[in-house]
């Protein structure tokens, strides 16, 4: 079966840009024209494709035939690559990768910035659960702490991410006056990034040998966490490279000195997209081995 380029092109770019006026704006052509393209794809294929909100989603077919829709659009941008055409104005290919907020929030965006004549489409998810995007599809690259191979895809270390377990002096001063004692973690408040976030109960289990669930705050935002301990709202697992000065300072100190938490990450990188992620490839191994611990 063959599909019309413009109707595909279409379809990508509501789900790109999450509604149909959008969509039209970006190719340069009328909504309604966007509206009939879809609409000729749908009745072709035989199926509901785009779920109609705000912002537009695919279906479970419309997510299949997105796969298919970026992979003829790396194929066209690999072949204008070999016949020297990549520099061309207008020729930008849209790389979907996953990263873990905090990666994002100290290291990963130096990288996206050493690459040119791409754009990026970065999905946030947790470090354990960012290779599954890849293996669905979804992604062409992950921040992985995961080392498991994936079906098609290159793996590389690229260091861990060191953890400080960190709040405010007044917080310690409120609920830790007698130490860091299990019995004390129990009920002091925590800060959770989301559900995902298992950093807090690894580091009480590396430190304490305890398996625990004390009250906790949840804050998705890698620098609001950083916030919220310093106004002594928790204690939670900051990134060193956020926490340095402010540990240098005294706006936060360890609850345990010296009992860091290391997350070892992985590159993992489809190889059917290997000719546009090898500058992307380079650049996050660089800029990973400025910021994080050899391991």
């Amino acid at each position: 079966m063959n599909l019309d380029p413009a109707q595909l092109q279409a379809f990508s770019a509501v789900l790109r840009t999450g509604g149909f006026e959008k969509a039209a704006q970006a190719l340069g052509v009328t909504q309604s024209a966007i509206s009939q393209r879809i609409r000729f794809l749908e009745e072709r294929l035989g199926c509901i494709l785009i779920i109609r909100g705000h912002p537009c989603t695919p279906t479970e077919a419309g997510v299949r035939l997105l796969r298919h829709t970026e992979d003829l659009e790396l194929l066209e941008q690999a072949l204008k690559a070999d016949i020297g055409l990549d520099d061309l104005p207008g020729t930008f290919t849209t790389l979907r990768i996953a990263v873990n907020a905090d990666s994002l929030a100290t290291w990963f965006v130096e990288a996206l910035s050493q690459v040119g004549g791409l754009l990026f489409d970065v999905a946030i998810d947790d470090q354990d659960h960012s290779a599954g995007l890849l293996r669905r599809g979804e992604v062409r690259a992950v921040v992985s702490g995961d080392p498991s191979p994936v079906q098609g895809c290159d793996c590389c270390p690229l260091g861990s991410l060191r953890y400080r377990a960190t709040a405010s002096p007044a917080y310690m001063a409120r609920w830790f006056d007698q130490g860091v004692t299990p019995d004390a973690l129990q009920k002091a408040p925590m800060l959770t990034y989301s559900a995902k976030d298992a950093l807090q109960s690894n580091w009480i289990r590396q430190v304490f040998g305890l398996n625990m669930t004390p009250p906790t705050h949840w804050i998705a935002s890698t620098h609001a966490f950083v916030d919220a301990a310093a106004v002594g709202l928790g204690w939670g697992m900051n990134p060193e490279p956020l926490v340095r000065h402010h540990l240098t300072e005294g706006a936060l100190v360890e609850l345990c000195p010296g009992q860091a938490y290391d997350v070892p990450l992985f590159w993992h990188a489809s190889r059917a997209a290997d000719r546009l992620l090898k500058p992307l490839t380079q650049a996050v191994r660089t800029c990973a081995a400025k910021t994080l611990v050899p391991g």
